[in-house]
């Protein structure tokens, strides 16, 4: 278990640090930032309790703001995205697939499909929210939405690589 809870700090620092000083420096056309920081949330356990995640989401959104200069944009979307995750999944299963609920997200346990409409699901609502938090306004919707779906199809693609990566990685090592 202490193995899992290393590999997580490792993998929060990693992902805050290459969203930091990578992926803010990055915008594809104006419109697309990819936020790759949020597959902490992604990967971590289904059966990690949901105070945890919250807490965890919160330091990690926060930690991001911090660094980024935004006044708890990330902080918010990040609990958020925390919150809606299980709820996201129940939308993919069906009655009998609850044994899901008890692994880890990735493409290995979850199969392509699910998995990548889990994670499409999750970063939008992340992308959804951040932007409209961040413009506070509907004063350019064209640009808003362009953001939006620029942001979440580039964030989707690097979270599967990412997955994909290190998916292999931990199912080696379980």
């Amino acid at each position: 278990m202490s193995k899992m809870i290393l590999h997580y700090i490792f993998l929060f620092i990693i992902l805050v640090l290459v969203q930091v000083v990578i992926c803010n420096n990055i915008s594809v056309m104006g419109l697309a930032i990819p936020f790759i920081f949020i597959y902490f949330i992604i990967s971590m356990p289904l059966s990690v309790p949901v105070n945890w995640l919250l807490t965890l989401s919160f330091l990690l959104g926060l930690v991001v703001d911090i660094f980024g200069d935004t006044p708890g944009m990330n902080a918010l979307a990040c609990v958020t995205l925390a919150f809606v995750r299980r709820p996201v999944l129940s939308l993919y299963l069906s009655r009998g697939d609850e044994d899901y609920l008890s692994t880890l997200p990735s493409i290995g346990t979850f199969g392509f499909s699910l998995y990548a409409r889990y994670t499409f699901t999750l970063v939008f609502v992340f992308c959804t929210l951040l932007f409209f938090i961040e413009s506070f306004s509907l004063f350019n919707p064209a640009q808003l939405i362009g953001k939006i779906v620029m942001s979440t199809i580039f964030t989707f693609i690097l979270i599967l690589g990412i997955d994909s990566l290190l998916g292999r990685k931990r199912e080696k090592r379980l």
